[in-house]
């Protein structure tokens, strides 16, 4: 559950009542509820506000998944796929950019204004296998610079899984993880 919910917010929202109570409590002269609002109340608002800053949101699902492809990826989806979609679709603190480490691995851009940025995940099915697929805007990378690293995406996302890459649009990159049926 957590993994949907922003800390920050949670921060903000129980800090600030907290603070609002301690100063109206300083106000009306009570000295116990005014203690909590300062000595709890500002320490969860400025953590909140820290958090708010250095928050990344969860990847939103470009699509709705069918009770199909979920039933499929029950069955089949490796810990690799599970983990990069998990990852994708909760809150993260103090990194760039969702998956960027990954791709600062694989080679694909050389700074961080250059590195492809994830815009959107679908899960489906691709001749009777689950496929995960993650949606890329790569202005600075093009098709070409992808497909050379295909072979290393291969090995980078383990045994079990093929990569394909394909370009739907302009600046548009789809990176499509799916179950082996050798794996």
């Amino acid at each position: 559950m957590l993994r949907q919910f922003s800390l920050g917010t949670l921060g903000l929202t129980v800090g600030g009542i907290l603070t609002i109570i301690g100063f109206v409590a300083y106000a009306a002269d009570y000295a116990t509820l005014n203690l909590v609002g300062f000595f709890y109340g500002i320490p969860l608002l400025l953590g909140g506000l820290a958090l708010k800053a250095n928050e990344i949101p969860p990847v939103p699902f470009s699509q709705p998944t069918t009770p199909q492809v979920l039933a499929l990826r029950e069955k089949q989806a490796t810990a690799t796929q599970t983990k990069i979609r998990k990852d994708l679709t909760r809150y993260w603190y103090g990194q760039d950019a969702h998956f960027d480490k990954s791709l600062e691995f694989l080679g694909l851009g050389s700074s961080d204004e250059d590195r492809p940025e994830i815009s959107g995940l679908r899960e489906t099915e691709i001749n009777g296998a689950y496929a995960l697929i993650l949606e890329f805007n790569s202005p600075a990378v093009p098709i070409d610079v992808w497909q050379k690293k295909q072979e290393k995406m291969t090995n980078y996302f383990g045994p079990g899984i093929e990569v394909a890459v394909t370009q739907p649009d302009a600046n548009q990159i789809e990176l499509t993880l799916v179950v082996n049926s050798n794996g």
